[in-house]
């Protein structure tokens, strides 16, 4: 799961990057923030030290942040910085007892994602409220809608692909299973998205991007 959550998002930023004109790679990135959003709650889970895990996703999003902007022109905050609200809400949510009172505080953070504005905004957080709450075939349902609501929001027709990594989570546990065993050495993991951006950064600005 984790080396193709790398991949995938490293193909989408290569094209994002040196490639604009060819949705192909674009396409191929949907597929990483899924995975991003399920690592998370599997995080949030299983973590031995809630304060460590959300230690570590900070320091990963502000290491990240300059790159980020310089590589793609832009002053949004990084998606890492987007999980790490999104794992503050769901410690959050994990002791507010009143369904108004969550709802009210989802909303909040939506609201918040939108306007500083993150990389993926409010859907990421929903994403990843879905990954956290919804169960077996009501977790595919509810990516499904999200998607459907952000297409005809906002146009957004190749995030349908993302998609693909839900259907696996869903249907296809034993495929997953296997992927799982299959683990990466903890400091990949960590520091692949600022490093890569950290490249990408560095080639664009000697091939003038």
């Amino acid at each position: 799961m984790q080396l193709i959550a790398m991949l995938t998002m490293l193909i989408d930023h290569i094209g994002l990057l040196f490639f604009p004109d060819q949705m192909l790679w674009r396409v191929v990135g949907r597929i990483a923030f899924p995975l991003y959003a399920y690592a998370l709650v599997q995080g949030y889970v299983h973590t031995s030290s809630y304060s460590k895990y959300v230690f570590r996703l900070f320091c990963i999003a502000a290491l990240s942040q300059i790159p980020y902007q310089l590589a793609f022109n832009t002053n949004r905050l990084n998606v890492v910085a987007s999980l790490f609200v999104a794992i503050l809400a769901l410690r959050l949510l994990s002791k507010i007892r009143s369904g108004i009172l969550a709802t009210m505080l989802i909303a909040m953070i939506c609201v918040f994602l939108e306007v500083f504005p993150f990389e993926y905004g409010a859907y990421g957080l929903l994403l990843v409220l879905i990954f956290k709450y919804a169960k077996s075939h009501e977790l595919f349902i509810m990516h499904l809608l999200l998607n459907l609501i952000y297409m005809f929001s906002y146009g957004w027709v190749i995030q349908f692909v993302s998609i693909i990594p839900t259907l696996v989570i869903v249907y296809g546990p034993g495929i997953w299973s296997r992927l799982e065993t299959r683990s990466l050495p903890s400091w990949i993991w960590r520091a692949f998205y600022p490093v890569h951006l950290v490249i990408l950064m560095i080639v664009g600005y000697f091939i003038g991007k």
